[in-house]
């Protein structure tokens, strides 16, 4: 497999360049965005998704919004963009990242108060290109840290895609696991197929295969016969959206391996930059979930594969609880209980 930069959005000029992940691994096709409508098609799409990959094309989107407002004054220039930033927000509503970003680029308008509209512009954009970088920092700390639960040898379950393609580069739960692999290349991972979107299967499969770490491809269904066996040491995921008191929405299906390794007594932790924690929510009873087209679920490649006249429930996320979770794995540290007291001091630092 030739190799390439898996960096999933970066702009090229004045457009947003977003590698359309619905056709890997079998086609390259990189979606050119010129205007923040298209990025916002591109998210609701899941041409791009992973939760910090969203929330770096919400704040590229706010970007290409601002240099097409037309505003003689800041004041008309702030109401537009609010209207702008609206939109861009409910994109998708379960992952936290996206919300975050917008608020981030928003803060920009507000810190600057005196600033006229070119001034404006240029700030947002700059400000787009900062969460990109500082995403492919913290990824890369969370693996330094990450690095450190995976014994040697181990075999790591993961689920759905965290990778570089969700993130701004590098990865959250492969990031832990490119790190680990650096260290030890004896480890081998084990990733789900993760239906009914098969991110597993067309993209973390995808992501192992070009960092050449040894890997196993299996259904979602496999997962709790291999933990029984004795085959898997240690389960790595992503989150898309964290409580105050931990417990972690993120790809539906993830709740169902956190139980199975609780009861085959294997070490469970998430992965996730601090911006995925919404303090402002209690606990999962709270985090809004995602209802995705039930066709993802009665039909494959186009093609119905149910009968006709079957419904079709499609969750895109579950929330597991945080009785579950063995460790939160951020950029600062790995958050253990109690995880609202710990959650709490982790937002805290600088």
């Amino acid at each position: 497999m030739a190799r390439r930069s898996l960096q999933p959005i970066y702009w090229d000029g004045d457009a947003v360049m977003i590698v359309d992940q619905r056709v890997l691994p079998h086609k390259d096709k990189v979606l050119r965005c010129t205007t923040p409508r298209q990025v916002i098609q591109a998210i609701k799409k899941m041409a791009i998704r992973g939760a910090p990959a969203v929330g770096i094309a919400g704040a590229m989107a706010l970007a290409l919004g601002a240099q097409s407002i037309t505003a003689a004054d800041p004041k008309t220039f702030r109401r537009k963009f609010v209207g702008l930033c609206d939109r861009v927000r409910a994109a998708r509503p379960t992952g936290n990242n996206l919300g975050w970003a917008v608020e981030a680029v928003y803060s920009v308008a507000v810190e600057n108060p005196d600033a006229d509209v070119p001034t404006l512009q240029r700030l947002i954009r700059e400000k787009s290109q900062q969460i990109l970088e500082e995403d492919i920092a913290i990824n890369r700390a969370i693996g330094r840290w990450g690095r450190q639960v995976i014994p040697k040898g181990a075999r790591i379950l993961t689920y759905c895609n965290a990778g570089a393609l969700a993130t701004g580069d590098y990865g959250t739960a492969l990031g832990v696991i490119r790190a680990a692999f650096e260290a030890d290349p004896t480890v081998h991972v084990t990733c789900c197929e993760t239906r009914p979107f098969l991110q597993g299967s067309r993209l973390t499969a995808y992501e192992l295969l070009h960092e050449g770490i040894p890997s196993t491809l299996i259904t979602d269904n496999a997962a709790g016969s291999l933990m029984q066996q004795g085959k898997i040491d240690v389960v790595v995921v992503g989150a898309d959206r964290i409580a105050a008191n931990g417990d972690t929405a993120n790809k539906i299906g993830t709740y169902t391996l956190a139980a199975l390794a609780r009861a085959n007594g294997i070490p469970f932790y998430v992965a996730a930059p601090r911006s995925t924690i919404d303090p402002t929510i209690a606990n999962g009873s709270a985090i809004p979930i995602e209802e995705r087209d039930p066709k993802e679920v009665t039909h494959f490649n186009g093609r119905r594969v149910a009968p006709k006249e079957m419904a079709a429930h499609n969750p895109a996320f579950d929330v597991t609880p945080n009785k579950l979770i063995t460790g939160i794995i951020t950029e600062v540290g790995i958050l253990k209980r109690p995880y609202r007291k710990n959650i709490r001091q982790a937002l805290e630092q600088a």
